[in-house]
């Protein structure tokens, strides 16, 4: 039996390609970035190098690039670091209420540190509304972190109409670009974004690395102590190796963006034809023309999402859920939640797909027949039209 990897979203393969660049790295490059020898001298090519890709990929300068260990921590630098060094300015920070834990667990520490934070509502498409932003905006109002793309639905949000509506105001805008970045073209100047999250895993790269674009002019407290790295924002010697294979995934993506964006769209099309054809009875959660080509969000009524995964992995299908489960209760995804409203059975009934590398035109329909047999089987062998 083949197993087909349908979660992309969650993390990608590594190509070989970028394996092949880290390599040498990890033999022949060992010297410490900040020494002043040829051995770190060498080192600090290699990492300059990179950041001068991950510059040119959203159309900002260099020294606008601060390398982290991922998205997390890119997310809690810019939301937490920056309403921390700009509290003289005001005490109110936005965000929506579908954003990645990593942003929302941000903005709940900074609940606890007395700063007022809204959570903007999303409707049922799971789109943040532009005048409920702007009715929220006060003089204190100094963040405004939405996500560019939501990790459960592949929603894409407004970003441009955003970054236009605080280009008078004071507040920094930040916007969480893990899934969006290498599929949809990001120009941070062009787009009014202060500051900018990705993460190398999601785009064939390494785990363990990620950038954080940061405008040259924004204030942002480090939530680190130690040396003098990355321009004194973010202490700690750099990873050259991961920094390396970071710089040939960029790379990689950027060659590729528009095949890649037309391959994922097919496989979207193709899965929920198939599944359609399959007689199998579901809904897209969220709005397929406003939805990033590689995740499509399925609800299967008369289903629970604990039971559709563990029979997915029985038969070689992996795929994923907002949902968490734990001592063998469901917790409702919060994104589907914001969109539907708590206790609405798509909160606990639905399957995140997402696609990549390890798809093709052959395994992506052979996995919607796979959800087919499950889902009827798990429904009683029903065929339904949708």
């Amino acid at each position: 039996m083949e197993h087909i990897y349908m979660d992309h979203a969650a993390t990608t393969p590594m190509d070989k390609r970028v394996a092949e660049a880290m390599t040498p790295i990890f033999v022949d490059v060992f010297g410490n970035p900040s020494s002043v020898h040829s051995f770190g001298r060498t080192a600090r090519q290699y990492l300059d190098g990179a950041r001068r890709t991950m510059a040119r990929s959203i159309h900002a300068d260099e020294k606008e690039i601060i390398f982290t260990s991922g998205g997390t921590e890119a997310d809690n630098l810019a939301i937490i670091g920056t309403a921390l060094a700009n509290r003289h300015k005001g005490n109110h920070v936005i965000t929506t209420v579908q954003e990645h834990h990593a942003s929302l667990h941000a903005a709940q520490y900074l609940e606890k540190e007395g700063f007022d934070v809204t959570y903007l509502p999303v409707d049922e498409k799971g789109i943040v509304s532009l005048d409920k932003l702007k009715d929220a905006l006060t003089d204190e109002t100094i963040v405004v972190s939405i996500m560019f793309v939501n990790n459960e639905t592949g929603m894409i949000q407004p970003v441009e109409a955003i970054g236009k509506l605080l280009n008078d105001h004071q507040a920094y805008f930040h916007t969480d670009a893990v899934q969006a970045f290498g599929l949809l073209d990001i120009n941070v100047k062009q787009a009014g974004i202060d500051l900018l999250t990705v993460s190398a895993h999601k785009i064939n790269g390494p785990k363990g690395i990620g950038f954080l674009y940061a405008a040259d002019g924004v204030s942002m407290q480090t939530l680190q102590f130690g040396g003098e790295q990355e321009r004194k924002r973010r202490p700690g010697t750099e990873n050259v190796p991961a920094v390396v294979g970071f710089q040939k995934a960029v790379e990689l993506a950027m060659e590729n963006k528009t095949e890649r964006c037309q391959t994922y769209w097919r496989y979207k099309e193709q899965f929920i034809e198939k599944l359609a054809n399959n007689g199998v009875k579901f809904t897209v959660n969220g709005d397929l023309e406003k939805s990033i080509a590689s995740i499509v969000n399925i609800s299967f009524p008369g289903t629970n999402v604990e039971t559709l995964l563990t029979n997915f992995d029985l038969d070689g299908l992996a795929a994923s859920s907002g949902s968490a489960c734990t001592a063998g209760s469901v917790e409702p995804s919060h994104v589907l939640a914001a969109m539907f409203g708590d206790g609405d059975e798509r909160t606990t009934n639905s399957i995140r797909f997402s696609f990549g590398l390890f798809n093709t035109d052959e395994n992506v329909p052979e996995a919607a027949d796979r959800v087919a047999n499950i889902v009827q089987r798990l429904t009683g062998g029903r065929r339904q039209n949708r």
